[in-house]
């Protein structure tokens, strides 16, 4: 069963509105503000949050339903944006696994990744471009599994290096070209191939996107990635009629959430964001003002130094004169409490998060279905391989081929 061009079109106005509508909800940084004006606005809310414990947080800040079910009781607005992100799963292909060591030197996470999209995008009927492909690993399994030849869009040498002598090794037609694909005027001799993209950043899949359009593509599957790449400061829609407009912060708040980060990874993040709030408590007491100010990302070095080593390492950075005395457990302190509100009045934003994406995805759909292209969306595997799961499939229209030919 396909589905109608109208359908993604509207679905992409309906979250437009909504998103619209709740901004002053999902902007606001709890970290950057630390009372945001819809505390006022919903004191219960506010309230509930701020009355989690510790375990509620984590279901919480792991269980995306979870999450819009509960902040849906005060906000039903978040409930019917909920209902709008929902996405089918991708029908998956017939698939046969090559032996074990054709997957050598891929971490664990990445191949089981490769492998649902693979399953995930269904027959490959033309030749194969692999978009900034590294070694070339989905590229390869893909042109093994369907029998078409391979060529990978890379920029670093050395990993084209590697990837030519493991498609020698499986004697897999796959050829890689060191390019720049975010250069002015890329051209590419493309025409009628099958474009593929997992996890490409930002302006690199939207810069895709065009070239299957400009240069006729006959298909095109794109996992995109961090949607902030790329962008200076507002990003600029392809879908003409959208009221939304997202700052590149916008964009960010979109790829915050991970599923991959151990233990050590979490503790480091958590200690960093506290002692940047003590910082700022400390700074705003020094300087006498309250507003906050942008504040450049900390060396990793300087979290293993005490909190007052910290602070003297950004003082020295921000050119603040610290006195000789300083009550620093208490501004440690004030930085671990504003950590625990953060984090919960956060929650708030985060519920916004799928909506914000899929938005975006969909200013893409809505961009392809206008040149000529069936869309299909579906999510190709589950969010605890990755987040970032929404596979985007274009097909060119058979109409438009037999026009575009000449027939």
């Amino acid at each position: 069963m396909t589905t109608p061009p109208s359908y993604w079109r509207q679905r992409l106005q309906q979250i437009d509105q909504l998103l619209c509508a709740t901004a002053p909800l999902w902007r606001p940084q709890p970290f950057k503000q630390q009372r945001p004006e819809w505390c006022k606005d919903y004191p219960e809310l506010t309230e509930a949050l701020l009355a989690l414990d510790d375990p509620s947080l984590q279901v919480l800040n792991n269980a995306p339903v979870a999450l819009t079910d509960w902040i849906g009781r005060y906000l039903p607005q978040v409930s019917r944006l909920h209902r709008l992100c929902g996405l089918p799963e991708r029908l998956s292909a017939e698939y046969s696994p090559p032996e074990n060591r054709f997957f050598d030197g891929i971490p664990g996470r990445k191949r089981t990744q490769i492998e649902a999209f693979v399953r995930g995008i269904g027959p490959v009927q033309s030749p194969l471009i692999e978009w900034c492909g590294g070694k070339g690993y989905l590229g390869r399994l893909l042109g093994k599994s369907w029998q078409q030849p391979v060529t990978t869009l890379e920029w670093n040498t050395d990993l084209c290096r590697m990837g030519e002598q493991q498609a020698r090794c499986f004697g897999i037609p796959q050829r890689f070209r060191v390019i720049d694909l975010l250069q002015p005027g890329l051209q590419l001799d493309s025409a009628g191939q099958h474009a593929i993209a997992l996890h490409a950043c930002g302006e690199l899949h939207r810069t895709l996107e065009q070239v299957a359009i400009k240069q006729n593509l006959a298909a095109l599957d794109i996992v995109p990635c961090c949607y902030a790449f790329g962008v200076e400061q507002q990003y600029q829609p392809r879908t003409a009629g959208l009221s939304l407009q997202l700052s590149r912060d916008d964009l960010r708040l979109a790829v915050t959430e991970t599923v991959t980060a151990g233990q050590r990874e979490v503790l480091s993040r958590d200690r960093e964001m506290a002692w940047k709030l003590g910082f700022i408590g400390l700074r705003n007491r020094v300087s006498g003002c309250e507003q906050y100010r942008s504040m450049k990302p900390v060396q990793k070095a300087w979290l293993k130094l005490s909190f007052s080593g910290f602070c003297h390492k950004l003082a020295e950075r921000e050119q603040l004169h610290l006195p000789g005395e300083m009550a620093w457990d208490e501004f440690e302190a004030f930085g671990w409490q504003r950590y625990h509100e953060v984090m919960r009045l956060s929650l708030l934003r985060n519920s916004f998060r799928r909506a914000i994406e899929l938005w975006l995805v969909l200013d893409l759909v809505a961009d392809l279905e206008a040149h000529q292209y069936h869309v299909e969306l579906g999510t190709f595997c589950d969010r605890s391989v990755t987040p970032r799961n929404i596979m985007l499939s274009a097909r060119k229209s058979p109409t438009y081929k037999e026009q575009a030919d000449g027939i």
